[in-house]
């Protein structure tokens, strides 16, 4: 018999024994929670408290050399065989314009300068790591053309524009669709015969507002639901319809479901991210934008993205209506536009259109000290990502002295032809046409692998995630679909040659949600994004999830890169629903390729049952 002690030691031994277990069994709970948790950071701040780790949010771990990962496959994390689903409560999410963010972060934004509309980021631990759901009813999108005129209403399923609008024809709902007559607030006859209005007031032939191509890009301010870029698309214009996601707050929406070419933006505080010369034409109808504040430095703005020669076209109660009030602001407005030395060229009726100078000589002449004053020689017009507004003109520099249009070719000319402001980003014009070349190459080749699945018209809204020279873009101009080029903020420089060719982009940083609605574009292309935000240490399933969240659903995504790159992320494909269709290549070297390449193309899939949300 064993004595006492004896037994107590062993009592002991075997306590330890079972601590130790349950210590390597937490430890391996822990290692394989971490692996399939979406979320893998920990915020207190969140209300999560010791209750442990949120999987909605949180950001991914980046991983900082994916050809060091592949080549030790036992370093791999396992990939979760599914990502979670967001409350349906955020089917609308934009994450960087989320006005709940600005009150839980104590933000305190200026709302008298719009600064509350302006983009406020989510910091890593409070990045949602769910994938955006549809709403309720959720269909496929009406295609284009025919969704100029009728989107489903279970797809955004916001009627009160409608009422509020009722009297100016924006929109109206009709059983399960709505339908969009063509009015705005200064157009209730329809944006096609106020185009015509204006082309008119501009004396231009035929009464077209192309004008022979040289109006090629406009900037519509304050756009609502976009009607006037939609009429504006058989004229061969291109407008980046602009509007904040403000009270109206789902017009931008409604506008990207149309396939009408738009973006979330404001007149706040910081300049627009489109470089300086990029519009021949802006256009506000009753914008609701006071144009006075600040030394006019909102109408500077314009003035920084007009061309020479540019118009202004202004339909508001300023430039028509007689009563003190009104007649006080036009007074002063009209001194203020004098001053920055645009001319009045045509005023009727509710509008009233102004001409930006094309060259330096009436600054010169103004008299010393008067404001605007001109902007410091070492101010780079062109900065535009993250860049205060300054009350200032921006000169031309002595080549644009007198170049009318920027000494741009009439479009659809424009679109091929080496653009002048080449030399600014030191691109000779036989590098640009080899970059034309290839990039056609390179879109006939996708066409091909899409062949077997891709439908008429199933494609309308694209994105060029790194636009480089805008090639992409060019070689889908013989398609009815429109890009929104992005330019990375290490090459913001290039997003002018995409204006100068007549196409339209924003410059952008990939580490940050892009300001769009979820389920907003049918095709995005992804040229060494990848890469290049692993090599800045930004995490890839943080981009999967914010490419996930504006892609509509039975959307494709063409991805270009290494093949590590493409191996990595081919492994999520299942988790994030991104495996309605698939076709992987490697494709034909080219003077554009830098290193071992391939190209996937994916199809997401439509989910909106059968799924549980966090």
């Amino acid at each position: 018999m064993k004595s006492k002690g004896e037994l107590v030691a062993n009592a002991m031994a075997v306590k330890y024994v079972l601590i130790g277990t349950i210590a390597v069994l937490g430890l391996v709970c822990l290692y394989y929670g971490s692996s399939v948790a979406p979320g893998l950071s920990r915020s207190d701040a969140d209300g999560l408290g010791s209750e442990g780790v949120d999987p909605v949010l949180g950001g991914f771990v980046p991983h900082h050399d994916l050809d060091d990962l592949f080549a030790n496959r036992e370093r791999q994390p396992d990939v979760p065989g599914s990502i979670p689903v967001c409350d349906v409560k955020f089917s609308e999410l934009i994450p960087c314009l989320d006005r709940n963010l600005i009150y839980q972060m104590k933000l305190k934004p200026n709302l008298t300068l719009m600064e509350h509309y302006e983009r406020h980021c989510p910091p890593p631990e409070r990045r949602y790591n769910c994938l955006i759901p549809p709403p309720v009813g959720y269909k496929i999108p009406i295609r284009w053309p025919a969704s100029r005129d009728e989107v489903w209403r279970a797809n955004i399923p916001h009627t009160h524009l409608a009422q509020e609008k009722s009297d100016q024809h924006w929109m109206v709902v009709n059983g399960n669709k709505i339908n969009f007559p063509g009015g705005g607030t200064h157009f209730h006859d329809g944006a096609d015969k106020y185009i015509m209005a204006v082309a008119k007031m501009l004396k231009f032939p035929g009464d077209k507002l192309h004008n022979g191509g040289s109006i090629r890009n406009v900037l519509d301010v304050g756009c609502g639901v976009a009607s006037f870029g939609a009429y504006l698309l058989p004229l061969d214009i291109i407008a980046m319809s602009l509007a904040p996601n403000d009270v109206h707050e789902n017009q931008i929406q409604f506008a990207l479901e149309r396939g009408i070419p738009s973006t979330l933006g404001v007149l706040g505080t910081k300049r627009l991210p489109y470089p300086s010369r990029s519009f021949e034409l802006a256009h506000c109808s009753r914008c609701r934008i006071d144009w006075l504040q600040r030394d006019g430095i909102l109408l500077l703005e314009l003035d920084r993205l007009l061309r020479p020669g540019g118009y202004f076209v202004y339909s508001s109660p300023e430039a028509y209506a007689h009563d003190p009030e009104n007649r006080k602001i036009w007074n002063s407005m009209h001194d203020l536009l004098r001053r920055m030395c645009w001319r009045v060229v045509a005023k009727k009726d509710q509008t009233v259109i102004w001409a930006k100078p094309m060259s330096n000589s009436c600054y010169l002449k103004r008299d010393q000290g008067t404001k605007p004053p001109l902007c410091s020689s070492d101010d780079d017009p062109d900065a535009s990502w993250n860049v205060l507004m300054k009350a200032c003109i921006s000169p031309y520099s002595a080549r644009m002295h007198r170049e009318r249009w920027s000494g741009l070719v009439p479009w659809p000319r424009r679109l091929t032809a080496p653009p002048p402001r080449l030399e600014e980003i030191g691109v000779i014009p036989a590098e640009f046409q080899e970059d034309t070349n290839v990039w056609r190459s390179r879109v006939d080749e996708y066409w091909k692998q899409m062949r077997a699945i891709l439908h008429k018209n199933s494609i309308r809204n694209v994105m060029d995630m790194n636009s480089n020279l805008g090639g992409f873009a060019a070689a889908l101009n013989d398609k009815d679909v429109w890009v929104m080029n992005v330019a990375s903020v290490h090459a913001s420089a290039k997003l002018k040659i995409i204006y100068d060719r007549g196409l339209i982009g924003t410059v952008h940083d990939w580490c940050e949600a892009f300001s769009t609605y979820p389920r907003t574009y049918d095709l995005l292309h992804a040229w060494e994004v990848f890469s290049e935000i692993d090599e800045r240490n930004c995490g890839i399933e943080d981009l999967l999830i914010e490419m996930d969240r504006i892609l509509r659903p039975e959307g494709y995504v063409i991805i270009r890169d290494k093949s590590s790159v493409i191996n990595y992320i081919r492994r999520y494909l299942l988790a994030f629903r991104w495996d309605g269709w698939s076709s992987e290549v490697e494709p034909r070297v080219d003077s554009l390729s830098s290193s071992e390449e391939r190209v996937l193309i994916v199809r997401k899939k439509l989910w909106t049952e059968g799924v549980n949300t966090l």
